[in-house]
């Protein structure tokens, strides 16, 4: 038996206008729902200090108290939502798991309140920190 092919063949269109218009739709259901995170940093510009040791590199733990000039603080680059000793001793507590055996190093700008200073200091005392640390950058010099 012999089949007859047909030479003419059909022009298939697509109609892609419907395509198009789901795309956009899915594209607009993605931008408003999607949500967008700001990673907060504090900009902090250590003091200077000429007879300062360098730390020991440790491959232990350790709780980081930032503090910049305004005073605003961060435990372990989490910004705290109040500048209080209360929120301050919670977040430490948090970040150290109970263990003051930690060593806790507090890094404050240059232009830092000394109240802000010691209101992290005093945190540290009432948690029993012992190895208390300051950060400070080397100095120049030559310059005063």
């Amino acid at each position: 038996m012999k089949f007859r092919r047909n030479r003419q063949r059909e022009n298939v269109d697509i109609n892609l206008a419907s395509l198009i218009d789901v795309v956009f739709v899915l594209l607009l259901f993605f931008v408003v729902t999607t949500t967008f995170t700001r990673e907060h940093q504090l900009r902090v510009e250590l003091p200077e200090s000429v007879s300062a040791t360098p730390a020991a590199a440790e491959a232990g733990r350790q709780v980081e108290i930032t503090i910049s000039a305004e005073g605003v603080y961060s435990v372990n680059n989490s910004l705290l939502p109040k500048s209080d000793l209360d929120t301050l001793i919670d977040a430490v507590q948090r970040a150290s798991a109970g263990d003051n055996s930690l060593p806790l190093l507090i890094s404050a700008d240059g232009k830092t309140p000394h109240q802000a200073v010691v209101t992290a200091m005093d945190a540290a005392g009432k948690l029993g920190f012992s190895q208390l640390r300051m950060t400070t950058v080397e100095a120049v010099q030559g310059t005063p």
